[in-house]
C-alpha cells in the first residue's frame, strides 16, 4: 500500500490564531491498488482519525456520483465487511461511481450520541457523513456532487436516519435487512442487542432516556415524511432458510455451525427486520411516498441475500444518479 499525497487543514481563529481547533481534513491518502484508495480522513466532530475506503470509476477522467456504503453492526472493524463478505470490488470494477465506506462506526448506529459511552467512546457519525466527509470526498475527486447511501443490517437502520437528517444529500436511500423501527418495545430490544448486547455499550448514551425525545427524532418510521422526495428501497427477507442456507454456498464456507448460525440467529433476526420492514411499507403507502420494496419468501439475516440485494438495487440507484 502506498502512500501518495499527505494534506492537513486547520482552521483559523480570529486573527488567524495557531492555537485553533483542527478541520476536518483528509491527512492521508494511501493507493491501495488501482480500483481503491483508503484516505485517512480527520473527524473533528470525534476529534479522531477515520479510515475510509474509496472504489474509483472505471473511468476517473469524468465526474463520477457517489455511492457512500455502509457496514453493518461491526462497522467494517471486524470480518464482516462488505470488501470480505461480497464481491462488491469486482461488481463495481467496471462503473462509473465512487463507492465510500467509512471503517469504524461498530455498533454506534452511524448517529450522534447525546454522551460520550465508557465502551464506544465519542460518535458524531451523523455530523461524519452527512457533514464533514462529502465535501471532502466531493474536493478531492472528480465527482458530480450527487449522492446515494446504502447500508445492511444495523446500517439499514442509519441510512434512513441520515437521509431524514440531510434531505438534499442523497438522491436515494437503499436499507438492506434494516429495522425502521427505534422508538417502540420491539425496536428498542433490537437495538439493545447490538449496542448493549454485543456493543458492551449503554443504549442511553445515544439518543438519551429510552422514552424520550431523542427515540422519537430518531425513528424512521414517525419521521418518514421526510423521506418524501428521496429514492427509497427496502429489502427483506422472512427468516426463512433459503437460497444462501447451504454448506455450499460461500456464505457458509462449508462449516456447519456457520451454517446452523445463520439459520436460528440469522432466521430469528429477520423476522424481526421483516416486521419492521413490512410496518414502514405500510406507513410509507399511507403517506403518499413510493418506494421499492423487496420482501424475499425466504432469507436470513446473511451476506448472500445482501450481495443479491447490491445487485439488483444498483441499476435503479445508478439511473437515480443520473438524473
Amino acid at each position: 500500500m502506498a502512500l501518495v499525497a499527505t494534506v492537513v487543514a486547520f482552521t483559523a481563529g480570529v486573527g488567524g490564531s495557531a492555537s485553533a481547533a483542527p478541520a476536518s481534513a483528509i491527512t492521508t491518502v494511501y493507493d491501495d491498488d488501482p480500483q481503491q484508495d483508503t484516505l485517512i480522513v480527520y473527524s473533528a466532530s470525534m476529534n479522531r482519525t477515520i479510515p475510509v475506503t474509496v472504489l474509483t470509476p472505471k473511468n476517473a477522467t469524468k465526474p463520477s456520483p457517489v455511492l457512500y456504503l455502509l457496514n453493518g453492526a461491526g462497522g467494517g472493524e471486524d470480518s464482516a465487511t462488505w470488501d470480505a463478505r461480497s464481491d462488491y470490488k469486482k461488481y463495481f470494477s467496471d462503473k462509473n461511481v465512487y463507492v465510500v465506506t467509512p471503517i469504524g462506526g461498530a455498533f454506534s448506529y452511524y448517529t450522534d450520541w447525546v454522551r460520550d459511552d465508557p465502551a464506544l467512546g465519542r460518535n458524531k457519525w451523523q455530523t461524519f457523513l452527512t457533514k464533514e466527509l462529502p465535501p471532502l470526498i466531493d474536493a478531492h475527486y472528480r465527482t458530480t456532487k450527487v449522492n446515494a447511501i446504502a447500508g445492511i443490517s444495523m446500517a439499514g437502520t442509519s441510512v434512513l436516519n441520515l437521509a431524514i437528517a440531510a434531505p438534499k444529500l442523497y438522491r436515494s436511500v437503499a436499507a438492506f435487512s434494516g429495522c425502521a423501527r427505534t422508538s417502540n418495545p420491539s425496536g428498542q430490544q433490537y437495538i439493545r442487542f447490538v449496542v448493549e448486547d454485543r456493543g458492551g455499550a449503554d443504549m442511553e448514551n445515544m439518543w438519551g432516556p429510552l422514552n424520550g425525545p431523542g427515540w422519537r427524532a430518531n425513528d424512521p418510521y414517525l419521521n418518514a415524511a421526510k423521506l418524501r422526495g428521496t429514492k427509497i428501497y427496502m429489502t427483506s427477507g422472512t427468516g426463512l432458510p433459503g437460497a444462501h442456507e447451504t454448506l455450499t454456498d460461500p456464505s457458509t464456507g462449508g462449516n456447519v455451525w456457520t451454517l446452523s448460525n445463520q439459520v436460528v440467529l440469522g432466521g430469528m433476526i429477520e423476522v424481526a427486520i421483516d416486521q419492521c420492514t413490512r410496518q414502514m411499507t405500510t406507513r410509507l403507502a399511507h403517506l403518499g411516498i413510493p418506494a421499492t420494496v423487496t420482501i424475499r419468501p425466504a432469507g436470513t439475516h446473511s451476506w448472500g441475500y445482501w450481495q443479491d440485494d447490491l445487485h439488483n438495487t444498483w441499476p435503479s440507484i445508478a439511473r437515480d444518479l443520473r438524473s
